[in-house]
């Protein structure tokens, strides 16, 4: 008889959220982390930066405070100290709170480093020792780490990966950040709000190579208002740390070659799921361009293995993980109805100024499949409620089936519009016509009214345009 119903083997948003779930249903469950409970997410990703970044907005809102009639005595500074203490706290808060759900459920946290053995046994290494456990079966939910490229190797000093830049001690005044994804223009947003000269290098022809054209346009010309200088079809070709500053040959659009110097410079060029040193070898686990290979049911090739989150690859978000993590544990205990989320309806999200927010396909995907679409487009400039705030810089833009009014994709830039981006979700999952849409009431004043204008614009019906 094994040892437990269900071992997970990773304690961050996927794995503790799969560890909960099966307790509540009755089956006998426990983690093992070899680092912090809660994750990347919770400790180094999601929470810290997005603590970070509401630093930076109050800063901005306090430099523009006389336009709404709030007179400040003195200049606003920045206390980058204070910031990132407040980060980590927040931080080790929650973190105190994932080990508290997990007793509360009566779920053993192991402390320790996996390896699978096969047939359902893991050899826990811990530091009084090691140990064999056994489960019927195995969830790995492992996480990923910051990829790194040929001849950009992160030494901690003048080359960081995003935890030396949440945790920084003096400003850089010119920082480099190499990727224009979610991570590195959150990171180029919070630096250039609270004072670094910064770059954005992007291999792709578009800042947030996966969002729609159109807003991308627009954060790419906030940004650059912003004073953020943004490179795109962009490469970063050779890199040379020195004393008091990094050297940068960047590689552009014709093989056009310039140099850059920064004090510092961010990787954050993607992730790759952790996968070493897990014992897959000992397993029929496969393993493809760095993540580990799974069905619609999180099944890896090795019975009895499942993998979910950012280690069984895109999207990576934390959000995407959990939801994987109950749908994988409900199969596993006997409800064939519980499906994994398709990538259309995983909502995304990325805390730059302005925010960015989608949900489904983007204009260009939609008519690559074929679809004949309707397209309605609100800008916020016409908002009330936007106007009252200060907050007129944004779009809403809404893709539907012309034949069967089906939302397709809906996609927003905007203050708060990772806030928004809920509303269409839930829409989504309800299999949301335009009909229904059209017919919702939306408070008035509010910014979400530009979600309801947006879909009366298309369908040739918007009244504030």
């Amino acid at each position: 008889m094994a040892d437990y119903q269900i071992i997970v083997i990773g304690a961050g948003p996927g794995g503790y959220v799969a560890a909960i779930r099966a307790a509540q249903l009755g089956a006998s469950c426990a983690v093992i982390e070899a680092a912090e409970p809660g994750g990347v997410c919770l400790n180094w990703g999601c929470i810290p930066t997005k603590t970070l970044l509401h630093s930076a907005d109050l800063l901005r809102q306090a430099k523009t405070a006389d336009a709404f009639g709030v007179i400040l005595d003195t200049h606003p500074k920045f206390d980058l100290e204070k910031a990132v203490a407040r980060s980590r706290a927040v931080a080790g808060q929650l973190n105190r709170g994932v080990r508290g759900l997990l007793r509360k459920h009566d779920i053993p946290l192991i402390s320790g480093h996996a390896s699978l053995l096969g047939q359902g046994r893991i050899k826990v290494s811990e530091t009084a020792g090691e140990r064999i456990l056994s489960a019927d079966a195995i969830i790995l939910a492992t996480g990923a780490r910051p990829r790194e490229l040929p001849g950009l190797k992160p030494d901690g000093d003048r080359l960081w990966t995003a935890r030396e830049a949440m945790t920084p001690t003096e400003l850089p005044k010119r920082l480099a950040v190499i990727g224009g994804g979610a991570i590195g223009v959150e990171f180029a947003s919070f630096y250039a709000t609270i004072g670094s000269d910064v770059t954005v290098i992007e291999m792709a022809n578009q800042i947030l190579p996966t969002e729609d054209a159109e807003i991308s346009k627009l954060l790419t010309e906030q940004l650059k208002a912003d004073g953020i200088a943004c490179h795109t079809g962009t490469r970063v070709t050779a890199c040379q740390p020195n004393d008091d500053h990094v050297e940068l040959i960047l590689t552009g659009p014709n093989d056009a070659a310039t140099t850059l110097k920064v004090d510092r410079a961010i990787l954050a060029a993607g992730i790759t799921g952790n996968v070493e040193s897990l014992g897959l070898e000992n397993t029929a686990v496969t393993v493809k361009d760095g993540h580990i290979v799974t069905d619609e049911s999180a099944a890896t090739a090795e019975p009895g293995v499942y993998a979910i989150g950012d280690v069984a690859g895109a999207p990576w978000l934390a959000h995407k993980a959990s939801h994987e993590a109950i749908a994988c544990v409900e199969r596993l205990l006997g409800n064939p109805e519980a499906h994994l989320p398709k990538p259309e309806q995983i909502p995304s999200c990325t805390y730059c100024h302005p925010q960015v927010a989608s949900i489904g396909l983007t204009e260009q995907r939609a008519l690559e499949r074929g679809y004949e679409i309707r397209v309605g487009r609100f800008p916020l400039i016409g908002n009330g409620k936007a106007q009252a705030l200060g907050e007129t810089e944004g779009l809403v833009k809404t893709i539907f089936d012309t034949h069967t009014g089906e939302l397709l994709g809906a996609h927003l830039i905007g203050a708060q519009v990772t806030e928004l981006i809920s509303t269409y979700a839930v829409g989504q999952a309800l299999e949301t016509t335009e009909a229904e849409l059209l017919a919702t009431v939306f408070p008035h004043p509010t910014v979400s009214e530009a979600l309801h204008e947006s879909v009366l614009a298309a369908w040739d019906r918007g009244l504030h345009l």
